[in-house]
């Protein structure tokens, strides 16, 4: 395979401009995958749909994302790193412009395949094309600036989304990538055509594509369809399963074997690689998982409106964005073993924190772990990252930040799913442990029933009364269940990060920008 051209790092001015061209592309792209979620109630009553149909619209941008993040390797060697980048984000304001433009459900789901499958090259893209930017000695420091817009993405997203819904129309959450997405696109090619990539005219893996197509689409199906369908109780989530499970055996048979693989798997031969790539998937899907259960809780349990459940998660953001470049300067004078490490015991202390909420929680004891949060989540991706792409010969790097990405996010789909799932679950649990205690000769039963008959209840109203209350007791106690688990399941992580071996402190970060080099 021929060899990249070495390229000096960018200096002054260039490296500035390049890394904002760069992170507001990665943010346009981060926040297009979470702010449509809270838009989908408007959405769906605007193009006179059910909010279950309008869920298509996030499902399908997340099943073409998922497909095509595995290909940014293959697609790289094809057409170069610079310009299958400037050409991703470039097709992605055309599609977010027709997403906008949609006049129907059909029609908007179409241009969110688009949209997803267009996006998927841009993010492990742009994380290769930032430490080609930064000298060796700065590589961690690269990493901080391109992780910190992966971090707040998601957090902006829900509170952007849900402003522009109310005070505009639900259009305008695409239409807003247009300037941004032209002025990146624009930016990244005038300061980047000159540092191409080697092209290589690689035969089509066709059958590999087709199986790739074939088990993530399926498996993104069922992990989004699964609770709203019953999970195995449904013949279409059994179906889906099982073409999932026979696609993906045969799909990684094929791909070790075939000459020119459509996504090359041999990379989980390197230690550090799957070390890195395992730990930070595992670790993001606990993440997310609680990321998405806290304003579900938040809005069908204690009552708070979407625009408050956002409050609730913003603060995240700023010490994420404090810490991430200390945790930069951190990577060239610490193992980034002992950093993850540190991540996972701040995880794990906001999630019991969490663990102690109650149904009488305030706004301000919801948000202090949140704010605590942020240091975590600058101190795991920043150190996983590098651990990951270190060791990495430098042609492999697009290669392997697309393949750890699609992990990624193919278990913050899992984590999703199942924390969902779990919660359903155990709150129809503790809803009948509950009854066993509210029931006709118990006491506290008997009083509350007749203190709310006295008010002017009937009967039938007290009881839809008391049963609110359980309601809200069984899904505030399995919320916090879940909590507990992931405080356990986050210091059992810390063990996972010391499979890695980096060779010096030094090494992690510097080989991952050699390999951008």
């Amino acid at each position: 395979m021929p060899q990249a051209p070495a390229h000096k790092p960018l200096e002054g001015r260039a490296r500035l401009f390049g890394t904002i061209a760069l992170s507001s592309a990665v943010f346009m792209n981060v926040l297009d995958s979470s702010i449509a979620n809270v838009s989908i109630p408007t959405i769906a009553g605007d193009l006179g749909v059910s909010a279950t149909q309008g869920t298509w619209v996030i499902t399908s941008f997340a099943v073409a994302n998922a497909i095509t993040v595995p290909l940014t390797g293959w697609l790289t060697q094809r057409f170069g790193q610079v310009r299958l980048f400037v050409l991703s984000v470039l097709l992605f304001v055309l599609t977010s412009w027709l997403c906008g433009f949609s006049w129907s459900l059909e029609s908007l789901v179409l241009f969110r395949i688009m949209q997803g499958a267009v996006a998927g090259p841009m993010i492990p893209l742009s994380q290769s094309l930032m430490l080609g930017s930064y000298p060796k000695d700065k590589a961690g420091m690269a990493l901080a600036m391109w992780s910190m817009t992966i971090l707040v993405g998601p957090v902006a997203g829900p509170l952007l989304g849900g402003w522009i819904s109310d005070n505009y129309s639900w259009p305008w959450i695409f239409y807003i990538n247009v300037p941004v997405g032209l002025l990146a696109g624009w930016a990244s090619w005038q300061l980047y055509k000159h540092r191409d990539s080697v092209r290589t005219k690689l035969p089509i893996d066709t059958m590999g594509l087709a199986l790739l197509v074939l088990w993530v689409g399926a498996l993104q199906l069922m992990l989004d369809k699964g609770k709203e369908l019953d999970w195995f109780a449904s013949p279409a989530i059994t179906s889906m399963a099982v073409v999932a499970i026979i696609s993906f055996v045969f799909f990684v048979i094929w791909e070790l074997t075939a000459k020119h693989p459509v996504v090359d798997l041999t990379l989980f031969k390197n230690r550090n690689f799957s070390a890195g790539v395992i730990t930070i998937s595992v670790g993001y899907g606990l993440f997310f998982g609680t990321v998405v259960l806290l304003p579900l809780w938040m809005q069908s349990t204690l009552g708070y409106t979407a625009t408050y459940a956002g409050i609730a998660s913003a603060p995240v953001g700023i010490l994420a964005i404090l810490f991430s470049p200390l945790v930069g300067k951190m990577l060239s004078k610490h193992d980034p073993r002992l950093i993850a490490t540190f991540a996972f015991l701040v995880f794990a202390l906001i999630s019991y924190m969490r663990a102690n909420f109650n149904t009488q929680v305030d706004l301000v004891t919801i948000m202090i772990p949140t704010f605590i949060q942020g240091a975590a989540m600058a101190t795991f991706f920043i150190p996983l990252t590098t651990i990951t792409l270190s060791g990495l010969d430098p042609n492999r790097i697009p290669s392997a930040a697309g393949l750890s990405n699609f992990v990624r996010l193919l278990f913050g789909a899992f984590g999703t799913s199942i924390t969902t799932t779990m919660w359903d679950s155990r709150a129809s649990l503790h809803h009948a442990q509950l009854t066993e205690i509210a029931r006709p000769g118990e006491p506290a039963f008997d009083a509350a029933m007749a203190g709310l008959q006295q008010k002017g209840f009937s009967l039938e109203q007290s009881v839809a009364v008391i049963n609110n209350i359980i309601d809200q007791q069984a899904f505030t106690i399995s919320a916090t269940d879940i909590f507990y688990a992931s405080a356990i399941l986050f210091l059992i992580l810390m063990g996972l990060v010391w499979i890695a071996r980096p060779k010096s402190n030094k090494s992690g970060a510097g080989d991952a920008a050699a390999g951008a080099h």
